[in-house]
C-alpha cells in the first residue's frame, strides 16, 4: 500500500451490493477485484496478498467467517473488514474474537465505508512498518553486539563487513580472494570460510606458497609417484588431493614462482591434477581459497602473477583491514591474548591499567595482530601480577602514547622487542641465532608457524636453519 492507495478483495455473491461498493470506493483508486464464493476468496488472498480484504459472512460454499479463520490460522496480517446483514453483537464478538480488523453492518453509507476501508488499511501499512523497523533495529543490535566471528576477535565497522562478505559467499563454490597486510588473520578469514561453507566436513588444508623450496611447491601441491625424485621413496598424496571435497588455501600466493602459475592455472581450470612423475591425471573438487599481503593487480601488471590465473582466483576479493583501522578492537584482541596467554602461562593477569591500554590505542601496530599476539604473550611471560602496567610494555608503545597525547604523529614501523632479563650471556650472533630459535621451537613444542611468528620471521627461514644445522651431523654419522 503506497500513499493510501491499495489491492482490495471484495467477497460478495450479490451483484448490487458489488456495484454498490465499486460505486463508494471508485474515487479512491484502489486496485478492487471481486469474488462470489469462499474457495475463490481464499485463492485470491493466497496468490494476491492484498491490503484489504472486504467479506461477506453469507457466501454460497461456507460461511465468510471460515475464510477468515483459514486465513488467520495461515498467518495472514491482511486487514478483513466482515459486511453482514446480520448486525447481532454476538455475531460481531464473534467474528472481532476470530481475527477481524473491524465489522460493518448493511446497509452502510459510503462515508462509513470509505473510513473503514482506510482506517482498517493504514493500521495494516503501521504494523508493517513497525515490523520492519523492528527487525532493523534487531539486527542493527546483533550486528553491534557481535564481538567476533569465526575465531575472529572485533566489533568495528571493518571487521562486521569481513563477517558480512564471509556469510554471503561461503555457501557459494565460487574462489575467494583474501588481501591484507601481515599478521590481518588471512589464514583465519580462510579457515571461517570454510567453516561457514557446505564443505565443513571435508577437510581444510593450507599451504604457504612462500615457506616451500621452488622444486619442491609442485610436489607439494600436486603430489608424486614413488621413484619421481632423489628422496620419493614412496607415493604421497599432495595438498590438492589431501583437500578433495573441502577446501585448498594458498597463502601468500604472490610468492609462487611463474612456471608453478601455469600449471596451478591447468590445475583450476580443469579441474585435474598430474601427480609429479606421474603419467594419468587425477579428478579433484575442491574450492580454492588465495591468500596475498600483497597488491595482486600490481603483481599482474608487474609482469609477477599471470593475468589469467589472476582473474581464475579473483573472484570473490576479502580485504582485511589493518588493526590501526580498527578502532578499539585492539582492546579487544588484547585482553583476549591476555586472558589466553595467563591461563597457558599459569599466571595471575586479568586485565590492564588505563596507562597500558591507553598506550595500546595509541600505538599503530605495523605488524598487526601478529605483534600484538606477541607483545602481550612477551609481557605475560617475563612479568608478574594481576594487572599489566604500562611499564611493562616495551618502550616503543610508551613513546607512541606520549607522542599521541602530545599531537604529534605516530611512527608506523618502530620495532617492539621483547623486555630483556637484564643479564645476558654474550656469544657469537649466530650461536645466539640458534639458541632462539631452538629454544622458540621448544616453546611452541617444535610448532614452525608459531615459533616463525613470536620470532617474527618467516617460517621458511627456521625450515633452512634447521636444515643447514642438521647437514654436519649427517655428514659426520
Amino acid at each position: 500500500m503506497k500513499g493510501g492507495v491499495g489491492r482490495v478483495l471484495l467477497v460478495e455473491d450479490t451483484p448490487t451490493q458489488v456495484e454498490i461498493v465499486r460505486s463508494h470506493l471508485r474515487d479512491l483508486g484502489h486496485e478492487i477485484r471481486t469474488v462470489g464464493t469462499a474457495t475463490e476468496a481464499l485463492a485470491q488472498a493466497r496468490a494476491w496478498d492484498p491490503d484489504a480484504i472486504l467479506l461477506d459472512l453469507e457466501l454460497p460454499d461456507f460461511p465468510g467467517l471460515e475464510v477468515l479463520k483459514v486465513l488467520r490460522a495461515e498467518g495472514s496480517e491482511t486487514a478483513v473488514i466482515i459486511i453482514t446483514a446480520n448486525a447481532s453483537m454476538n455475531t460481531a464478538v464473534e467474528v472481532m474474537r476470530a481475527g477481524a480488523t473491524d465489522f460493518l453492518p448493511k446497509p452502510y453509507p459510503k462515508a462509513k465505508l470509505v473510513f473503514t476501508l482506510q482506517n482498517a488499511m493504514e493500521k495494516r501499512a503501521l504494523v508493517i512498518e513497525k515490523r520492519a523497523l523492528e527487525s532493523e533495529l534487531q539486527a542493527a543490535r546483533a550486528l553491534t553486539a557481535r564481538q567476533g566471528y569465526m575465531g575472529f576477535i572485533g566489533a568495528s565497522p571493518a571487521m562486521q563487513a569481513v563477517y558480512r562478505t564471509i556469510e554471503s559467499v561461503a555457501s557459494s563454490r565460487a574462489n575467494i580472494f583474501i588481501t591484507g597486510e601481515s599478521g590481518t588473520g588471512k589464514e583465519l578469514a580462510a579457515e571461517a570460510v570454510h567453516k561457514a561453507s557446505p564443505r565443513a566436513g571435508r577437510p581444510f588444508v593450507a599451504l604457504n606458497c612462500g615457506a616451500i623450496p621452488r622444486d619442491l611447491l609442485e610436489s607439494e601441491i600436486f603430489g608424486h609417484v614413488k621413484g619421481a625424485f632423489t628422496g620419493a621413496t614412496e607415493n604421497r598424496a599432495g595438498a590438492a588431493m589431501q583437500a578433495d571435497g573441502g577446501t585448498l588455501f594458498l597463502d601468500e600466493i604472490g610468492e609462487m614462482p611463474l612456471e608453478m602459475q601455469v600449471k596451478l592455472l591447468r590445475f583450476v581450470q580443469t579441474g585435474s591434477v598430474q601427480p609429479v612423475g606421474g603419467s594419468r591425471q587425477e579428478r579433484v573438487d575442491v574450492r580454492f581459497v588465495c591468500a596475498t599481503n600483497r597488491d595482486p593487480l600490481a603483481e599482474v601488471e608487474a609482469g609477477r602473477f599471470r593475468e589469467d590465473l589472476y582473474y581464475r582466483l579473483y573472484v570473490v576479493p576479502i580485504e582485511l583491514p589493518p588493526l590501526r583501522h580498527r578502532g578499539g578492537d585492539v582492546l579487544l584482541v588484547a585482553r583476549a591474548f591476555l586472558a589466553q596467554f595467563s591461563r597457558e602461562e599459569r599466571k595471575r593477569f586479568r586485565r590492564f591499567s588505563p596507562e597500558a591500554e591507553a598506550a595500546i590505542l595509541a600505538y599503530p601496530w605495523p605488524g598487526n595482530v601478529r605483534q600484538l599476539q606477541n607483545v602481550v604473550r612477551n609481557v605475560v611471560v617475563l612479568h608478574e601480577g594481576e594487572q599489566v602496567e604500562a611499564a611493562m610494555l616495551p618502550a616503543p608503545l610508551l613513546r607512541a602514547a606520549s607522542r599521541g597525547a602530545e599531537g604529534m604523529s605516530v611512527p608506523m614501523a618502530e620495532p617492539l622487542m621483547p623486555v630483556a632479563p637484564p643479564a645476558l650471556e654474550i656469544m657469537p650472533l649466530a650461536e645466539m641465532e640458534r639458541r632462539l630459535i631452538l629454544a622458540a621451537l621448544d616453546h611452541t613444542g617444535r610448532d614452525v608457524p608459531r615459533a616463525a611468528s613470536l620470532l617474527e620471521i618467516n617460517a621458511s627461514t627456521i625450515y633452512r636453519k634447521l636444515q643447514a644445522w642438521r647437514g654436519p651431523k649427517r655428514a659426520a654419522g
